[in-house]
């Protein structure tokens, strides 16, 4: 199994994925920038691996994605969960649901918060233990921090769901499973995001400080501490739904 992280040339806040089974040649692409499309087509080439899946874990609001493009290129298929709501067609996810890549399967987590349609890739290399290795968590939990909840309006009834994702299916995975975030300090998509770029649940659950105390302490700490929106925020978001 093989696992790629990518700092966005653009914005190296942001974060993408591939990752995949190299014996058998298959791959899923992560959140991918517009500005990655052939940066991913040449990592596929040297790895030998055919991009099957091409996954956006929301629809993006900072940065504009590649994923329809590079799944044209790569005659991939594009996935969303299936309550977004662009205006064109794409393959949905569901929650539950298992996506297999040679030996590696990747389990779709529906994790609303951030947006209504986030979801979190717990992924497993098979070859080794059918337990889960790590968590490609979007913007619902960063090494440090957890996502905003105020981009698409409701900010208390999505910071509440926000809490709901986190404690009730991401903190209940085992403690040695990885964290890999859609972004790291910098990022206008949540305060104090840490720099480091991966953690650990256990880590998280000790000393994250965004997931100490109540659910209304959350709500409390995470409304009263939003980040400036995001550059060119609207037109980001209509450019990825179109």
């Amino acid at each position: 199994m093989f696992l790629v992280q990518r700092q966005a040339p653009s914005d190296a806040s942001s974060l993408s994925y591939l990752f995949g089974c190299g014996g058998k040649g298959k791959a899923i692409a992560v959140d991918v920038h517009q500005e990655d499309v052939d940066w991913f087509l040449e990592q596929a080439t040297i790895k030998e691996v055919e991009i099957n899946y091409i996954i956006d874990t929301h629809i993006h609001a900072d940065h504009v994605s590649g994923g329809r493009k590079l799944a044209d290129k790569c005659n991939g298929t594009y996935m969303l969960h299936e309550s977004s709501q662009p205006k064109f067609k794409f393959e949905p996810l569901h929650d539950g649901q298992i996506l297999t890549s040679g030996n590696v399967s990747t389990q779709i987590i529906h994790t609303p918060g951030h947006t209504l349609d986030s979801i979190c890739l717990l992924v497993s290399d098979n070859r080794r233990t059918n337990e889960p290795w790590f968590l490609i968590s979007g913007h619902t939990l960063f090494v440090g921090s957890a996502g905003r909840p105020d981009l698409r309006g409701q900010e208390e009834k999505m910071a509440g769901l926000l809490y709901d994702s986190i404690f009730d299916k991401i903190l209940t995975l085992p403690d040695h499973v990885e964290i890999y975030p859609g972004a790291q300090a910098g990022s206008v998509c949540g305060a104090g995001l840490s720099a480091k770029p991966c953690s650990t649940i256990s880590f998280e659950r000790r000393f994250n400080t965004s997931l100490q105390g109540s659910k209304d302490d959350f709500i409390k700490n995470i409304l009263e501490n939003i980040p400036p929106e995001p550059i060119n925020m609207l037109n980001i978001i209509e450019e990825n739904i179109q």
